[in-house]
């Protein structure tokens, strides 16, 4: 999809709040409130904006602990199957093919030790199809951004 200079305007707009009324972008780039709507529209028509979605503080909702985790898989091949049983555990809230020695790379969230102990131990090492897991502690995101809107 081509991006003109107003549809990369909307983007940065709605990239500092995604829940700005659309009528103080019209203004702010003096624009009409339906020139806004319908660009925006024709986005995520498009699929170039997924959603406009709520990211809630992990930590905050009491998650201290996350992990990000490779999975190697007895057969490569059961992927699909792992990744719908990986769904089933709320604490698994991505999971990314990856290149290298593992074939998934998730990540994890945890209230605490002995919670993150058991969802790998009790939940993810008992998938059929699981050989092994490797984790590594998050201390917290740096940081994260979209894609550079240009």
């Amino acid at each position: 999809m081509d991006l003109d200079e107003y549809d990369i305007l909307i983007l940065k707009e709605l990239e500092k709040d995604g829940r700005k009324p659309y009528s103080e972008i019209s203004k702010k780039l003096e624009i009409s409130n339906t020139m806004v709507n319908q660009r925006v529209n024709r986005m995520k028509e498009a699929g170039l904006i997924k959603k406009m979605a709520l990211e809630l503080d992990e930590r905050k909702m009491g998650y201290e602990w996350s992990a990000f985790t490779g999975i190697i898989l007895k057969e490569d091949s059961n992927s699909e199957h792992i990744i719908e049983l990986l769904k089933e555990i709320p604490e698994v809230v991505e999971c990314y093919y990856i290149t290298g020695q593992y074939t998934l790379y998730i990540r994890i969230v945890a209230k605490n030790s002995e919670h993150m102990r058991k969802i790998l131990y009790e939940k993810i090492d008992h998938i059929p199809g699981v050989l092994k897991t490797e984790s590594l502690i998050d201390f917290g995101r740096a940081f994260k951004r979209n894609v550079p809107i240009e």
